[in-house]
């Protein structure tokens, strides 16, 4: 999921027109804010996750990592540190929804607060529409604080499409968000990845799962990762969330409130883990138990786009050396042998394109996965990839678009059950020993408009077991594409009953959804995909 909202609204320019006199420009409040700064808590010994963490870690400059490529598992070890923290939790996310997920997080956080622990929730406004009561509520308990990045003005209560229309005179700022996810329990051990805090991420959506990773990680990286998070905590794109929303409910009451829409007869916990996940690893509360972490440890390192990148930046321009998309080709670029990629949005552009041949020239076998038309949640951003599809595969690129109809076939149903995949995961192996998992797509929104956040990791083991996962997705859940045989249009292949077939046209994808594709193509500029 991104923020594509005001390419979306192109479709509605003249209602847009209609509705302009009536947007606001955007009045944020002033905010003291060298009153209101805050620092992370250091991990320490003192801390039962600290002592863990300490324990476990085989020398002061090693990071280790576990890989959590199933939903309920990786909800299971964010609702373990929570439940476990003493100290501190720093919490940043793009996207909590209002629903049972969502609700089911934010009561863990308020559990947490409730025993002392201090919260610092840090959200992106986009998605959190219609929700301001539910994040008041949990910012009215002791020991929680929760602000806003990149707020809007105006009809808070609304969903995106209502609060962009009432700020047409502010899009500029608006179409920036930050895309970053980070979890961090008593500075001591986190969580990172791709995955936002709703029910499709976790395997809980009744028609939709994302097919992501995420990782468990504590050691080297904790600190800078705390860093991080202060740096955007404190930025002046920041705003606490009760300087923007208001409600006329006394704090009591909001307690009250949260206390119904979270508790047990209106939120359902999650379902009980199976033994083991797809690699084979137990819960990560039976690590904790034994209090001992049993992880893949090695160098690495962390860093995030700066909270300025996206105000600073121009749609479409030069990367900055800072970025996670400059940081991520620049360990791509030093590729000898093979790079394997996992993004589900894809759009590589002219700049893009020349940086696959420059690997390409120098012998290196790249392959990507990616979303096909029928899995992808961003129709329009399929169409600005499938413009670079023959020229990719004319230079050698292994591409592979996921299928949500051999998805829910899959030989491992376990991983999405019978509902529709779409891939999520945003994965780079390099050379079959570094690796990075972060937030960051493959496109021009998370190269200049979005701000990031991701890891690069030298281990490799973590590079196989991340290669392991692409292939069950690569391999059983998606098509690969090559040239028609007579050099015009495309061809997937794939397997069924073990027997191969070819089609012509996109798997899966029905007529209205071509049209669909057809014709919003036209209507985004590739610097907004």
């Amino acid at each position: 999921m991104a923020a594509r909202w005001p390419a979306r609204l192109l479709l509605w320019g003249f209602s847009l027109l209609l509705l302009a006199l009536a947007g606001c420009a955007t009045r944020l409040p002033q905010v003291d804010r060298e009153r209101l700064a805050s620092e992370a808590i250091p991990a320490s010994a003192h801390s039962t996750l600290g002592r863990i963490a300490l324990e476990s870690q085989p020398a002061p400059d090693q990071s280790g990592f576990r890989l959590m490529p199933l939903g309920t598992f990786s909800l299971d070890a964010r609702l373990q540190l929570a439940r476990r923290a003493e100290v501190s939790l720093d919490v940043q996310y793009y996207n909590i929804e209002g629903d049972a997920t969502g609700r089911y997080f934010l009561r863990a956080l308020r559990d947490a607060a409730q025993r002392g622990v201090r919260v610092r929730l840090l959200v992106d406004d986009l998605y959190t529409g219609g929700h301001d009561t539910l994040f008041l509520g949990l910012a009215a308990y002791p020991n929680v604080q929760v602000r806003l990045f990149n707020p809007f003005c105006c009809a808070r209560e609304k969903g995106q499409l209502t609060r962009f229309l009432a700020s047409t005179g502010d899009w500029s700022r608006l179409d920036h968000r930050m895309h970053n996810k980070m979890f961090i329990a008593d500075g001591a051990m986190a969580i990172i990845g791709g995955r936002n805090v709703a029910n499709e991420y976790y395997l809980r959506g009744s028609s939709d799962n994302f097919v992501d990773v995420d990782a468990f990680t504590t050691g080297a990286v904790l600190p800078a990762m705390q860093a991080l998070f202060d740096r955007y905590w404190n930025s002046l794109a920041v705003y606490p969330l009760t300087s923007i929303a208001s409600s006329p409910l006394s704090p009591e009451a909001l307690q009250h409130q949260f206390e119904r829409a979270t508790g047990p007869a209106t939120t359902a916990a999650p379902a009980p883990l199976p033994p083991n996940d797809v690699l084979g690893y137990a819960p990560i509360a039976d690590d904790l138990d034994a209090g001992r972490l049993g992880l893949n440890w090695g160098q690495a390192y962390v860093f995030a786009d700066h909270p300025d990148k996206p105000f600073d930046g121009v749609a479409g321009g030069e990367l900055l050396e800072t970025s996670v998309t400059y940081n991520v080709l620049e360990a791509v670029a030093k590729a000898k042998q093979e790079v394997v990629a996992s993004s589900p949005y894809f759009v590589p552009g002219p700049k893009g394109m020349a940086f696959l041949k420059s690997l390409r020239e120098r012998s290196v076998k790249v392959t990507v996965l990616t979303n096909s038309l029928s899995s992808t949640d961003e129709p329009a951003v399929h169409v600005g990839y499938s413009r670079y599809r023959e020229d990719m595969l004319k230079m050698g690129v292994d591409l592979y678009e996921l299928s949500p109809s051999k998805v829910s076939n899959n030989k491992h149903p376990f991983l999405f059950g019978k509902s529709l995949g779409r891939l999520h995961a945003k994965l780079f192996v390099i050379d079959r020993r570094t690796s990075f998992i972060g937030s960051m797509n493959l496109d021009p929104r998370s190269a200049t408009i979005n701000t990031e956040f991701g890891a690069v990791i030298d281990s490799p083991e973590v590079a196989r077991e991340l290669i392991r996962i692409i292939d069950i997705d690569r391999l059983q859940s998606a098509y690969r594409l090559r040239l028609a045989p007579d050099g015009r249009g495309l061809q997937w292949l794939g397997f069924q009953d073990d027997s191969e077939m070819v089609l012509d046209s996109e798997p899966d994808a029905s007529l209205k959804l071509r049209l669909k594709a057809w014709l919003l193509g036209p209507l985004v500029p590739e610097e907004l995909l």
